[in-house]
């Protein structure tokens, strides 16, 4: 007999939901995950250095919206450089090449895929973070091994900035 999955009501407070180290650097807290949503969407807080680049890559099979709740980031979405402060938001729909670094110290973005089916990704390349554990270390292998292993995301070059190394 199949199962039928349904979407759970949610309430989360500040600084609720499972929290996570991200190997591309910054600590996650999970607000709704694809279990929650029945697969609708993926929803996490980022907290982020100064400096944080990202390679440039792709989610084949979903939508990333991220809306800048803190500080500042430079995307480079197809190509092209924006600039994006707090209250600013950037979509890059399935497929689109894009890649960002941090401008400012403890930016905060709000990650949201539609549908949630990346987060077998976030979840490979990111370790829980309990009280007392310092955030690990940025490791692009780990990255790189996860999107093989779990889909997600594909890395399609590296940060597109000019001091940032991969």
């Amino acid at each position: 007999m199949e199962t039928k999955r349904a979407a759970s009501a949610i309430v989360r407070q500040p600084g609720e939901g499972a929290r996570r180290w991200f190997f591309g650097g910054g600590m996650h807290t999970w607000k709704a995950t694809e279990e929650d949503t029945a697969g609708a969407f993926l929803l996490f807080e980022d907290e982020m250095s100064l400096n944080k680049v990202t390679p440039m890559h792709t989610h084949p099979d979903s939508d990333e919206t991220m809306y800048v709740l803190a500080g500042e980031i430079l995307m480079n979405m197809d190509g092209t450089e924006h600039r994006v402060a707090a209250g600013g938001v950037t979509i890059a729909p399935r497929g689109v090449p894009h890649a960002f670094k941090v401008l400012q110290d403890k930016t905060r973005v709000l990650c949201l895929h539609t549908p949630g089916t990346a987060q077998a990704f976030y979840d490979g390349a990111s370790e829980p973070l309990r009280p007392g554990n310092e955030p690990g270390t940025v490791n692009f292998d780990r990255i790189r091994e996860s999107g093989r292993v779990n889909g997600g995301i594909e890395i399609v070059g590296p940060p597109p900035f000019p001091e940032a190394q991969d």
